[in-house]
C-alpha cells in the first residue's frame, strides 16, 4: 500500500498538465487501475485479511482522488495566472454605447394628461379591468338590450355549466371606476379614471385592447359651462396652443343627459394636423351631463348633487398629437417606429416616480 501511496501521490504531483493528471486517475483508480484491482481482490482473502486490507484500499482511493482534484485546481489556477500575465485590460476605457429606454407614446400621453387634470383638482381612480355586468352597464343605465351588451361588442369571461356567479366581462369602458369612486367615496368628487379597456373590433382606428381615460365631477352647482371649460383647459395644455374652440354637438350616451360629442377646430395642411386653427372640425370626445340613475346608482342622492362626465381615447389623441398615422402601430412595432416618432429618454417626472428614463 505503501509502495502504491508514494507511486502516484508523487506521480500527481510532478504532473504538468490535465492530460497527464487524466492519464494518472485511470492507470490508479480507473476500472482497471492498479488500486480498483486491489480492491477486487478482496473477494479471494479471508474475513481476517479483509478486515484489514479494505480499509486501508479505500483510504489509499480517497487519498489519490483527493490529491487528483487538489492537483487539477492547481493546475487550472496557475493557467489563469499565466493566462491574466499576457492579457490586459484596460479599465479606463469608456464602455460600449448603449441606447437610452423610451416612453411608449401611450404611456407618455397617460402622464401628460393626469398631470394636466390633477393641475384641474382631479385625483386618479383606478378599478380591475374584468368586472361585473352591473358594474359595466346596468350601473351606468345601458339596458339589456343595448347593442354594446351583445357577445359580437364585448368580451364575457367563460361560465362552467352550473356556476351561477353574475356574468364577468371585460370592462368596455372605464366607467365602472366611476361607479366604484362613487360608492367608495361619495360626494363631491372629482375624478379621472385612466385605463386599459376592451371591446371585440379590430381596423386601422379600432383595436381590441385600447385605452380611455374618463373624467367625473359632482357637486351641488355644477353646469355645462364648467364642462366645458374644463375640457377647454385640458385641450390646450395637452395639445400646447393658446386657444381653442370647442363644438359641442348634440348626442346620446346612456349614462349622461344631455349629452355631447365634442369636435375641436383644426386644418389639415400638407398632411400635417393643427390644432386650433382652421376651418375643420375633429371629433375627439364624447361628454355631458351625468344621468341621475348613474348616481342613484353610485349611491349619492341625484336631488342634491349634480355633475358632468367625459370620455376620451388615449390612444387617439397619442395619434392626433404625435402624428401617428395607424392604431395598430402601437402594438406591432418596435422600437425604431418609436425613435421614429420622436420618443427618446425625455427628462420629465412619471407618476410612477423619478424621471422617465
Amino acid at each position: 500500500m505503501d509502495d502504491l501511496k508514494a507511486k502516484y501521490l508523487g506521480q500527481i504531483a510532478d504532473a504538468a498538465d490535465e492530460n497527464a493528471l487524466e492519464a494518472i486517475r485511470v492507470a490508479a483508480v480507473g476500472k482497471k487501475g492498479e488500486v480498483s484491482l486491489k480492491m477486487r481482490e478482496l473477494g479471494k482473502m479471508t474475513p481476517e485479511e479483509r478486515q484489514v486490507a479494505g480499509p486501508a484500499l479505500n483510504a489509499l482511493k480517497d487519498e489519490i482522488n483527493a490529491a487528483l482534484s487538489a492537483k487539477k485546481a492547481g493546475l487550472a489556477d496557475a493557467a489563469l495566472d499565466a493566462r491574466l500575465r499576457t492579457e490586459w485590460l484596460d479599465v479606463t476605457l469608456p464602455t460600449r454605447p448603449t441606447r437610452n429606454g423610451t416612453l411608449h407614446p401611450i404611456s407618455q400621453a397617460s402622464e401628460e394628461l393626469t398631470a394636466i387634470f390633477a393641475e384641474l383638482g382631479f385625483s386618479v381612480a383606478e378599478g380591475p379591468r374584468i368586472d361585473t355586468d352591473w358594474y359595466n352597464f346596468d350601473a351606468l343605465n345601458i339596458p339589456g338590450h343595448h347593442p354594446a351588451r351583445a357577445e359580437m361588442d364585448t368580451f364575457y369571461m367563460h361560465r362552467a355549466e352550473g356556476d351561477d356567479r353574475p356574468p364577468h366581462v371585460l370592462r368596455t369602458h372605464t366607467s365602472p371606476v366611476q361607479i366604484r369612486s362613487m360608492e367608495k367615496m361619495g360626494a363631491p368628487l372629482r375624478i379621472i379614471c385612466p385605463g386599459g379597456v376592451y371591446r371585440a373590433d379590430y381596423d386601422q382606428t379600432h383595436t381590441p385592447m385600447f385605452h380611455q381615460v374618463e373624467g367625473l365631477a359632482l357637486d351641488k352647482d355644477i353646469s355645462m359651462a364648467n364642462l366645458k371649460w374644463v375640457l377647454e383647459e385640458f385641450v390646450k395644455s395637452y395639445f400646447e396652443v393658446d386657444s381653442v374652440d370647442l363644438r359641442f354637438r348634440a348626442s346620446h350616451f346612456p349614462f349622461t343627459e344631455p349629452s355631447a360629442e365634442v369636435d375641436i377646430r383644426c386644418s389639415w395642411k400638407d398632411g400635417t394636423l393643427k390644432i386650433g386653427e382652421g376651418d375643420d372640425w375633429l371629433e375627439i370626445l364624447g361628454s355631458g351631463m351625468v344621468h341621475p340613475k348613474v348616481i342613484a346608482a353610485g349611491g349619492i342622492d341625484p336631488d342634491v348633487y349634480q355633475g358632468f362626465a367625459f370620455g376620451v381615447g388615449i390612444d387617439r389623441i397619442a395619434m392626433l398629437k404625435y402624428g401617428i398615422p395607424d392604431l395598430r402601430a402601437f402594438f406591432d412595432s418596435d422600437l425604431r417606429w418609436l425613435r421614429h416618432y420622436g420618443f427618446q429618454c425625455l427628462d420629465v417626472p412619471t407618476l410612477h416616480g423619478g424621471l422617465s428614463r
